[in-house]
């Protein structure tokens, strides 16, 4: 399958319209969370598991009876502009309404015009399985009024062009903000900490900081590094993992060069801060834990790592990623490189990267204090600047979900 290319006007016919609406719908990844594993494209019942319960996607087939074949234009833009349902429920904002409220009208109805193209599947929704009082929806109003506002993107005029396009994507249907912004115990994100990294909830990965070069701020990247990044899931810094391979697999792939090298613009042109506070919840460890760990963790690595990341952690790009110098190696959240540790997995395989080469797991090979070793080495050693990791974190991240 090819990148698709997003026309550069508007639809002049249905057919048109219907492409422009598919490509859309895979600029916002839609198909990520209405599609439980193994089911049906669009039939939903998808579970989500969050603090305050179980979510369950809806339908957004083209069936009449439990999709939105019967719905129209008019109310889905205004589900995804104002987070209201076809009878005007509120919407809980794991819908990411918040975001999508900066889409166009016209983008909307292609999007629309697209899903009615779809099969119907006919699975009737699921209900939400929420702890009290989270299941009172009239409690939405607050959260609505502290976290919610509405309103299409507006370009920057003093911005170029390609920035906007950018801005559109990310602000928008991208929704970047929903991993890479903190969430307070409310679920809700601030906007003055846009982009300034957090823990996933419930998933136990951690999207790192974009404005913050202690973390993955893309101050230092170059454009094109960003671009490959995003479309191919690898470039010479390192590769992704977790959801955001879930992102590059069904959505970022997928997106035409201009709109990628757009997003690329658009991220690397947010405010950097060199001196940003790592917020990032911190390794917790005894110094005599990390004195006894690290040789261990030398003699890990050399016999374990090496062979990709190479003995001086300098890696082979963009195949094995370094870790020598590694932002995301270093962070004060040491979820990541744990877990890559445990777990291990694969880049997403891409349209430009179809067979990426991929990390073993260790969690039946490695025990919980050799996994704290050898990542206590890793964020250490040659010149790195992260804090040891203690033995309970890993054991706490042993049983995570795979993702």
């Amino acid at each position: 399958m090819r990148a698709q290319t997003a026309p550069p006007h508007a639809p002049a016919n249905a057919a048109e319209k219907i492409a422009l609406g598919e490509y859309l719908a895979r600029a916002g990844d839609c198909i990520a969370c209405h599609t439980n594993p193994g089911g049906k494209p669009f039939a939903g019942g998808r579970a989500m598991e969050t603090p305050f319960g179980s979510f369950y996607s809806p339908n957004i087939s083209s069936d009449k009876a439990t999709g939105i074949g019967a719905w129209t234009a008019d109310e889905f833009y205004r589900m995804l502009h104002d987070g209201k349902s076809r009878d005007g429920t509120l919407l809980y904002p794991v819908m990411p309404f918040a975001s999508y409220t900066n889409v166009t009208r016209a983008d909307s109805d292609a999007i629309f015009a697209f899903l009615l193209s779809t099969p119907p599947i006919h699975q009737p929704n699921r209900e939400h399985n929420l702890r009290f009082p989270y299941n009172q929806r009239s409690l939405l109003i607050g959260w609505r009024t502290l976290f919610f506002r509405p309103g299409e993107f507006k370009p920057d005029p003093a911005q170029s062009t390609e920035w906007n396009r950018g801005a559109y994507l990310v602000q928008g249907l991208g929704h970047c903000v929903m991993c890479h912004t903190p969430i307070n115990a409310l679920g809700g994100v601030s906007t003055s900490k846009q982009f300034q990294g957090g823990l996933i909830p419930m998933q136990d990965w951690y999207a790192p900081s974009l404005t913050s070069n202690k973390e993955a701020g893309l101050g230092e990247w170059s454009i094109e590094e960003i671009v490959d990044l995003l479309q191919t899931g690898v470039c010479t810094r390192g590769a992704v993992y977790g959801p955001m391979a879930e992102v590059v697999k069904n959505s970022l792939q997928y997106l035409s060069d201009e709109d990628i090298r757009a997003m690329a613009v658009y991220l690397k042109a947010l405010p950097g801060h060199t001196n940003e506070v790592d917020t990032s919840p911190r390794s917790t460890y005894v110094a005599e834990e990390a004195a006894r760990l690290v040789p261990l963790g030398r003699k890990i690595y050399a016999a374990q790592c090496a062979e990709c990341h190479a003995t001086e952690g300098q890696g082979m790009p963009p195949a094995f990623p370094p870790l020598a110098n590694n932002q995301s190696i270093q962070m004060n959240s040491a979820v990541n490189p744990i877990r890559m540790v445990l777990n291990g997995g694969y880049p997403p395989g891409t349209i430009k990267n179809p067979t990426p080469y991929g990390m073993p797991p260790f969690a039946q090979l490695l025990s919980d204090e050799e996994v704290a070793a050898v990542v206590t080495y890793i964020r250490t050693a040659w010149g790195n600047h992260g804090t040891p990791v203690s033995v309970r974190e890993v054991n706490a991240l042993r049983a995570a979900p795979l993702f």
